[in-house]
């Protein structure tokens, strides 16, 4: 199977960086823009994340689950990622950057295994969080994800 490039989004959102951080790492946040999913979370080099949330069954189950690599409130935030049982896991890269109104979101996903089964899962979900997420901070309110 070919190369899987890096999955790359820009995003602007109006609203401080400190405000777009915690959008990203509050557990409110995740609960809205994740369909109820908790966001579990040691915030450190090498600590643990996961979301988590009911699986068809109705029991808890680790809709996607990382190592976290940086956490420099409020630029960059990066773990591994992997989603669901897949073993393989990806890394995820956020960065903040202020603009003069607005904050520069830049999301890249990259170190794909080549058969990695979640990248077009992944090219497909981006889009619809961060807009979820822009939609939800600059309105207090936001959308269903399908």
């Amino acid at each position: 199977m070919a190369h899987q490039a890096p999955l790359k989004f820009i995003f602007y959102i109006a609203a401080t960086p400190e405000k777009v951080w915690e959008g990203f790492v509050s557990p409110e946040s995740n609960r809205i823009i994740f369909s109820g999913a908790e966001l579990q979370a040691d915030f450190k080099p090498g600590g643990l994340l996961a979301w988590v949330g009911a699986g068809p069954d109705g029991q808890p189950m680790k809709y996607v689950q990382g190592k976290v690599l940086r956490f420099e409130p409020p630029k960059v935030f990066q773990y591994t990622f992997a989603m669901g049982q897949n073993a393989k896991s990806s890394r995820a890269t956020i960065e903040l950057l202020p603009e003069t109104e607005a904050t520069k979101v830049t999301v890249t996903h990259d170190e794909w295994a080549e058969d990695d089964p979640t990248y077009a899962a992944c090219a497909d979900g981006w889009p619809r969080i961060l807009s979820r997420l822009k939609t939800l901070l600059e309105t207090g309110k936001t959308f269903k994800p399908h």
